[in-house]
């Protein structure tokens, strides 16, 4: 059984043609208008649901830009650059641009040193968060960090990187398909592959693919690589086949390649082909992507299949409404609920529900957070597979739109979920495994306070809730070890302190009123015998608590935990 599409309509549409997409750190995504400097974020409503959202317009870009590399960095900004129509600039536009999705403003940066063009370059965010990048026109790559906002030469790879399509692993080196090889001694194009190992800069041998995966006759393009929850890589190839890599046991191994299923034949009986086009890995494991019909340039009308690691199958499924265009001008984006958000320049987005179940080994984990969340305040949270096990979206070299980091969000019994933003994710690794890492969650101003589960979501993976209340905003806000440092000790000697609206403490003027002094210090006198009885009551509570529980376990007594409306992938 396959999954269901369903259009966006109405005021939920997008009134532009939505482009290129990328999942933003508080849940929204961002969607270029295509070849333009226009860009767009649509917000899920307030049950969570994106077929329901609302598009708002943000920033315009420097650089109307089509075909470009992409990616969502490790403090939650959008990098753009390139563009390989480009009109303010050139063809293969050399123009590099990020995004302040707090600040809501755009700012220029500049290229690699030396590159005139980047184009349609492959772009891939390794594990520490730095930006690698490949030159169309020769074997220099380079190296974008955001930290020290600067470029660095690195490794040279064994071919240009035109048309190639990079995916992260496990171990953190970068897999690619040679779309521009050396050919045999009888004219025939090597079948080659190599990884990027970012421990040594250094670009090495990843193996023959078994089977050519480069549609050389046409334009040396293949289509999208996903890396498998089972640490393999599907990659799909621009003449319609596919082939599976299965990396090595060490990190200076090579790995195999062996043949995949191919696409499907369409209707004339002729092969599909996916000469540049998108793929998503879906919660269940699954990879949904395409292919066109015929054998004319581009292929014709897009048809949709899944393919299946657990049978090495590929199965056609159904299409969205409006599938009569060529699989390149198609985006996929992997949501927070997993469901995946299909644009194709058109003024119309698509929305596909996958069917099936997900993996609890999938699934991040937290194992620490502040039982009490303030609005507006910020918290870090610990846990396991907080990057999900893959990039989870791939295309080619004309879009990268990796998923690989944590989202959160919090559910409330009324079922109304809110979106905190992440950042300074503790690593952008994929299956990390048992390893403990971290995020920072941002909760916003306009949380509701109350009881509520925070999630952590990971390419549409949720983890289990954690419990945590949210405070009312008349809740005062105040950093208590240093506070209460102040106020008690002003109690002995120094001058009296009153806390200001800012949450502060501030000292009352020597020459202030008579009366605000007196009354400060009954009050401090008051906080300091307050703390005392609220103290021998926590121990009292205490007690109460720990019998409460143990009487408990005796019943047999047990809690459910509610599951959210947004919590669309289930256990196995």
């Amino acid at each position: 059984m396959a999954g269901s599409w369903k259009s966006l309509t109405g005021k939920h549409a997008p009134a532009f043609g939505a482009s290129t997409m990328l999942l933003l750190t508080d849940g929204r995504v961002l969607c270029q208008e295509v070849n333009s400097t226009s860009w767009f974020a649509l917000t899920p409503d307030s049950y969570g649901r994106y077929d329901l959202g609302t598009w708002s317009a943000v920033a315009s870009a420097k650089t109307p830009r089509l075909y470009y590399a992409s990616a969502l960095l490790r403090d939650g900004r959008v990098f753009v650059a390139g563009g390989e129509y480009a009109p303010n600039s050139g063809d293969d536009s050399n123009s590099v641009e990020i995004y302040d999705p707090v600040a809501n403003t755009w700012a220029q940066k500049p290229p690699p040193a030396g590159w005139d063009q980047i184009g349609d370059a492959p772009c891939c965010l390794l594990a520490d968060g730095r930006l690698l990048i490949g030159n169309i026109n020769d074997t220099r790559t380079a190296i974008y960090d955001p930290v020290g906002d600067a470029w660095s030469a690195t490794g040279a790879k064994g071919d240009r990187s035109s048309e190639e399509t990079w995916t992260l692993l496990r171990d953190g080196s970068v897999l690619t398909v040679d779309c521009n090889p050396p050919t045999n001694p009888d004219g025939s194009f090597q079948m080659a592959s190599q990884r990027y190992r970012p421990e040594t800069g250094a670009w090495v041998d990843a193996g023959s693919t078994a089977v050519d995966l480069v549609d050389h006759d046409f334009s040396t393009e293949m289509g999208p690589a996903v890396l498998l929850p089972d640490g393999h890589v599907i990659a799909f190839g621009g003449n319609g086949h596919t082939a599976v890599y299965a990396p090595p046991p060490s990190p200076a191994g090579t790995g195999t390649w062996s043949a995949g299923p191919d696409l499907p034949n369409g209707s004339d009986g002729v092969r599909m082909t996916l000469r540049d086009g998108p793929a998503a890995l879906l919660p269940n494991g699954k990879v949904l992507s395409c292919g066109g019909l015929g054998t004319q340039g581009w292929g014709g009308s897009t048809s949709f299949v899944e393919y299946d690691p657990a049978t090495n199958t590929l199965a056609v499924v159904g299409s969205p409404p409006n599938s009569n265009h060529h699989p390149f001008e198609g985006r996929m984006l992997l949501l927070p609920t997993g469901q995946v958000l299909y644009t194709t320049g058109a003024a119309a987005a698509y929305l596909y529900t996958p069917d099936g179940v997900h993996s609890e080994k999938t699934e991040p984990a937290i194992t620490g957070v502040d039982d009490y969340l303030m609005p507006g305040d910020s918290y870090r949270v610990d846990g396991r597979r907080f990057n999900g096990m893959s990039q989870a979206v791939s295309y080619g070299d004309d879009c990268s739109a990796a998923t690989n980091y944590p989202l959160a969000r919090l559910e409330y019994e009324d079922e109304t979920v809110v979106y905190c933003r992440t950042r300074r994710h503790s690593t952008m690794g994929v299956a990390t495994g048992a390893h403990v890492v971290h995020t920072t969650i941002d909760v916003p101003p306009s949380a509701p306070p109350g009881e509520a589960e925070l999630f952590i979501v990971a390419n549409g993976v949720p983890s289990d809730p954690r419990e945590v209340t949210v405070l009312p905003d008349w809740w005062v806000n105040i950093p208590w070890a240093q506070v209460w440092e102040i106020l008690i000790g002003s109690l002995a000697d120094g001058p009296l302190w009153v806390i200001g609206p800012d949450g502060k403490p501030h000292p009352v003027p020597p020459l202030g009123p008579d009366r605000m002094a007196k009354e400060a210090a009954g009050a401090l006198r008051a906080m300091v015998n307050s703390v005392v009885q609220l103290r021998e009551l926590g121990r009292e509570l205490q007690v109460a608590q720990f019998q409460a529980a143990a009487e408990a376990l005796r019943a047999g007594a047990g809690r459910q935990l509610k599951v959210g409306p947004a919590e669309r992938a289930v256990k196995v």
